[in-house]
C-alpha cells in the first residue's frame, strides 16, 4: 500500500497513486521490496528523452522520478523560459507541460514550441476541464491533455501512444546554415566564415529561429512567440535584431533583411 504521507503528497500534486501498476515515486517501489513486471514492461519508447515542465516542485519531482524509473531519459524545467532554452539546446522527444505557470504559461510555451518544431509531441497537465480551456490548449499546439488528478499509469500510456504516433525517438540535425553562416546546436557555436560569433542567449534563440526559416518571412508575432514565449512588444524585437545584425552582418554581405509591413527574413545574399 501507499503510505499516508505519499497519499497526502499525491493529493497536493494532483497525482492519483495506483498501487501495483506504476509507482508514484521510486521510494514506493523500494518500500515494496519488489519489482512489478507491469512497472518495467516498457516499449522502445522508454529510450525517449522527456522534458517535464512544472513550477510545482513536488509534482515535478514525483513525475520525473517515476519516468526515470520506467526507463525514460528525463530533464526538468520549473518555468517556461527555462523550458524554451532547454528545447533549443537539445530537442526532447516529448514535452509534458503544465498549463498553470507564471508567464509564459503553458499555452504560451506551447505556441512558441510549435512555431519552431511542428512535430514535437506536447502533452498538457492541467487542473482545468472547461471546454474553452481545452480548446485553447489544443489550438496552442497540444497533442494530448491530462486533467489533474491523474494516475501515473495513464500518463505512461499516453506518453507511449504519443511517441508511437510521432515515430518515437528522433535526433534531428544540429547543423543550421545560410551561406557562410553556420550554427552548430550540439556545440552551441556560431560562425561566419572562419570567425566565431559570440551571442547572448536571446540573440542565439533569435538566430536559431531565423535559420530554421531560411528564405521565409517571419512576422514579429511569430518571433515573439518563438524567442520570448510571450509578448514584450515590437521594441524588444527591433533591439534584438539590431544587435544580431551588428554581430552577423557588419562588414559582410547582408543576410538579415527587414520586410516592411511583414517582418524579417534571413536569406543568402544575391549573387
Amino acid at each position: 500500500m501507499v503510505s499516508g504521507s505519499q497519499s497526502s503528497a499525491a493529493r497536493k500534486t494532483g497525482l492519483t497513486a495506483l498501487p501495483h501498476v506504476w509507482p508514484s515515486s521510486v521510494a514506493q517501489v523500494e518500500e515494496r521490496g519488489e519489482w512489478d513486471p507491469s512497472v518495467v514492461a516498457m516499449t522502445d519508447a522508454s529510450k525517449a528523452r522527456i522534458l517535464v515542465v512544472d513550477d510545482e516542485q513536488m509534482l515535478l519531482d514525483m513525475v520525473s522520478d517515476a519516468l526515470g524509473f520506467a526507463g525514460y531519459e528525463v530533464v526538468v524545467a520549473a518555468d517556461g523560459l527555462t523550458a524554451l532554452s532547454m528545447v533549443l539546446n537539445r530537442r526532447p522527444d516529448l514535452v509534458i507541460l503544465d498549463v498553470n505557470m507564471p508567464e509564459p504559461d503553458g499555452f504560451q510555451v506551447a505556441r512558441s514550441l510549435r512555431s519552431t518544431d511542428p512535430d514535437l509531441p506536447i502533452l498538457f497537465l492541467t487542473a482545468r476541464s472547461d471546454i474553452e480551456d481545452l480548446r485553447t490548449g489544443f489550438e496552442a499546439g497540444a497533442d494530448d491533455y491530462l486533467t489533474k488528478p491523474f494516475r501515473l499509469e495513464e500518463l505512461r500510456l499516453r506518453l507511449e501512444a504519443l511517441l508511437r504516433r510521432s515515430g518515437g525517438v528522433r535526433r534531428p540535425s544540429t547543423q543550421l546554415s545560410c551561406s557562410d553562416l553556420e550554427l552548430d546546436d550540439s556545440k552551441h557555436r556560431v560562425t561566419r566564415g572562419d570567425e566565431e560569433i559570440h551571442l547572448s542567449p536571446v540573440e542565439y534563440r533569435l538566430l536559431h529561429y531565423l535559420l530554421t526559416n531560411v528564405g521565409s518571412v517571419v512576422s514579429r508575432t511569430q518571433i515573439l512567440e518563438a524567442v520570448w514565449g510571450y509578448e514584450y512588444g515590437d521594441s524588444v524585437i527591433e533591439t534584438a535584431i539590431s544587435q544580431l545584425r551588428k554581430k552577423v552582418d557588419r562588414g559582410r554581405p547582408e543576410l538579415i533583411h527587414t520586410v516592411r509591413g511583414f517582418g524579417y527574413s534571413l536569406r543568402p545574399p544575391k549573387p
